[in-house]
């Protein structure tokens, strides 16, 4: 029969090849799970250049766009401004004499009421006068 020594150490030989065991199943799947990563990590390496390369073109023709888009901006902004000058001249040119029109015509009407409140008046005076 074995002794209590000898069954003590048979049982902590038994856990620790079990142990051993886990630990190598462990040690293998780390091993996957690192080779895995390493391939996503090539790949992403041979996908970034191309990648990138689109980036900077994509910048490229956005860059060109702004120069457009800033240039006719300059167009409308002095165009804006020519139409502004052509307002005001307009505006100059034609509310000028209007205003002139307008208070000609005011005072023709103004004196022509005058002349006949004053016929009336001297329509009235010399019917009196009769």
């Amino acid at each position: 029969m074995l002794t209590a020594g000898e069954v003590a150490a048979l049982v902590a030989a038994v856990v620790w090849a079990v142990l051993a065991t886990f630990m190598c199943v462990a040690l293998v799947k780390l091993i996957s799970l690192i080779n895995a990563a390493t391939k996503v990590v090539s790949e992403v390496g041979e996908r970034t250049p191309p990648l990138l390369e689109d980036v900077a073109s994509t910048v490229e023709r956005t860059n060109t766009s702004l120069e457009r888009v800033e240039e006719i901006t300059a167009n409308v902004r002095s165009t804006s401004e020519d139409v502004s000058t052509v307002t005001a001249l307009t505006r100059s040119v034609v509310t000028g004499p209007l205003v002139k029109a307008a208070s000609l015509t005011y005072g023709v009407r103004r004196v022509m009421g005058q002349r006949r409140t004053l016929a009336l008046v001297r329509g009235r005076r010399r019917r009196e006068r009769r």
